[in-house]
């Protein structure tokens, strides 16, 4: 399967139009978006952009592509507000996208599987987080039972649901992932794809790893083909490194690097040969 992977686009029309430029002229198997897809809610219409630019920008690449159509896999990420999910179930009734959030499909002979969630962050909007492996919250971030949703959760499941149970509920079936491909918009912990520069307790300048550690020790015992990653836009640029692997598992991260859109291309039959381009 040769595949194009992004994150992190947050609304840029002008990063989305060239995507979708580089897809009708390469003509992907597939095309994996990880998540912050939308503009920044708080100051935009989430839904017109995505009635009057997302789907007929789909639309348009459909029509262009006919039967090379690319499988779309796609899920939301923390800065996307989860009153919009519904736009994105009617684009998968549609037969534009696979909204894979929480989800399996099987596509060339893999298993596709999305999850949206990240770890507790300094940020207000709490849609997307959810404890790790436990209710530990850093010291600069707001706990997922604070903050503002735009969709209504019982308070047990966000106190005590973490990530590390929701992916053993995701997969409690499989007997094994290693033809499997997973679509996360956190990366896993201490690896070059979730760096970014911050502050220790006394304000001194630190870098700093927060990524999850349930999705790293998923993929350490679980060993899937493929997990793609974004959410930390930096990491790449102060690692020196989008992609690392876990075992015999590669990790990509596709997340914007400053201005620039970052476009991952992988070949499942060869994922040695995955390159990174910045546009």
């Amino acid at each position: 399967m040769r595949a194009i992977f992004v994150s992190d686009i947050h609304g840029s029309k002008d990063h989305y139009d060239k995507l979708f430029r580089i897809t009708e002229s390469e003509s992907p198997d597939a095309l994996f978006f990880g998540g912050d897809l939308l503009p920044n809610f708080y100051a935009s219409d989430t839904g017109e952009f995505i009635n009057g630019f997302f789907e007929p920008s789909l639309v348009k690449l459909k029509s262009a592509l006919g039967k090379a159509y690319p499988m779309i896999v796609l899920i939301l990420g923390n800065d996307d507000p989860r009153a919009t999910e519904h736009y994105f179930i009617d684009l998968e009734e549609k037969g534009l996208i696979f909204y894979a959030n929480e989800k399996k499909t099987e596509y060339a002979g893999l298993s596709l599987f999305g999850y949206s969630y990240v770890p507790p962050t300094p940020f207000l909007l709490k849609d997307w987080e959810k404890y790790d492996i436990s209710r530990y919250v850093p010291h600069d971030s707001v706990s997922p039972e604070e903050g503002i949703r735009t969709f209504d959760v019982a308070p047990n499941l966000v106190k005590y649901i973490t990530i590390s149970d929701d992916l053993k509920k995701l997969t409690e079936d499989e007997e094994s992932l290693r033809n499997s491909i997973f679509l996360f918009h956190s990366p896993p912990c201490d690896t070059a794809l979730d760096l970014i520069d911050g502050k220790d307790i006394n304000g001194k300048p630190v870098l700093k790893h927060i990524g999850s550690i349930a999705i790293r020790k998923f993929i350490e015992k679980r060993q899937p083909l493929v997990t793609m990653h974004g959410h930390i836009h930096e990491s790449s640029e102060l690692s020196g490194s989008w992609c690392e692997k876990i075992g015999s598992t590669y990790c990509f991260s596709g997340a914007c690097e400053g201005s620039r859109l970052a476009v991952v291309r992988f070949d499942t039959e060869h994922l040695e040969d995955s390159t990174r381009e910045l546009i």
